[in-house]
């Protein structure tokens, strides 16, 4: 219950308010730098403050994108004195990425059940929930056969089949 509970305060605060799928995994300054650094491509820390709607420092800026490239989000390469920082993927496939990672660690454990509950009951109270559900339970079955063709194949190469 104590699970459901954080889980429930987690949702309401961090993902049903924000329309930013990023809002769990990177903080407002970040969020608003890799926005500057996808629609820029190639950029360097001052021209990523310059484009920022909000005044903040060189140095803060400089530090923002140095934690986005240990966290793995820019790349850098050194031009002179400075560094030229470009998103390592798109803002939609940071977005699979991350949203791939949460749900990986929500499932890991002994919270499973909990959770796919709630998000069945999540998806069937929303407007439109009776198709939401549809287009889930066509995502399991379509992900059935693909698991099912999966283990399949290995045993054809072996020469084995599958009974």
């Amino acid at each position: 219950m104590l699970i459901v509970l954080m889980f429930k305060g987690l949702w309401n605060r961090r993902w049903r308010e924000a329309n930013d799928p990023l809002r769990a995994a990177l903080g407002n300054l970040e969020r608003e730098v890799m926005d500057v650094v996808w629609e820029n491509g190639e950029t360097t820390v001052r021209e990523v403050r310059s484009m920022l709607v909000r005044p903040v420092a060189y140095t803060t800026v400089m530090t923002t994108l140095d934690r986005l490239f240990k966290k793995g989000f820019v790349a850098r390469t050194r031009a002179g004195r400075a560094f030229v920082y470009q998103a390592v993927r798109t803002r939609e496939q940071t977005e699979a990425a991350v949203a791939s990672g949460m749900m990986s660690g929500l499932f890991s454990g002994g919270a499973a059940m909990p959770i796919l509950s709630n998000l069945v009951d999540a998806v069937g109270s929303q407007d439109g929930g009776a198709e939401l559900l549809d287009a889930l339970e066509e995502m399991v079955r379509e992900k059935r056969r693909r698991m099912e063709l999966d283990s399949v194949s290995p045993a054809r190469e072996r020469g084995e089949e599958k009974s």
